[in-house]
């Protein structure tokens, strides 16, 4: 099936479709938020890179990272087609969240990136739970 868009057109509609409420990562870490009964936790954040979730009371800001969308090697997994253009795509993202992370901790935050496969396997990194968990 032909586009009726042309591909500059394609690529700036798409690039304005952003995730959210997604329910293996965003959705089930709030799940483990309340399993751990871990409080004080916000969405919708503006800081750079638009964290997830962040404690504002303790500068922490939390990425929930989609395994495929951001280069984990847990699924080993590469799309049949076109696989160039999903090469570059994913080493762009990391290197976006390189980025992201390397300001929002200039700027005195804690980050935390969490992968999906880790928040489907309901465990959240130790260090994570002793600077936000319940006192």
């Amino acid at each position: 099936m032909t586009d009726v868009f042309s591909k500059e057109q394609r690529s700036w509609i798409m690039g304005r479709v952003k995730g959210s409420g997604n329910k293996t990562t965003e959705l089930a870490l709030i799940a483990l938020f309340r399993k751990y009964r871990i409080t004080g936790w916000r969405r919708g954040s503006n800081l750079p890179g638009r964290p997830d979730f962040v404690f504002p009371t303790v500068r922490v800001a939390i990425f929930a990272d989609g395994c495929f969308w951001h280069g984990h090697d847990c699924r080993n997994t590469q799309p049949l087609g076109n696989g160039s253009f999903w090469r570059e795509k994913v080493e762009k993202n990391r290197k976006r969240d390189r980025r992201v992370s390397r300001k929002l901790r200039s700027m005195g935050w804690s980050v935390y990136r969490i992968w999906e496969c880790r928040i489907k396997k309901r465990k959240l990194p130790a260090t994570l739970l002793a600077k936000v968990g319940p006192s």
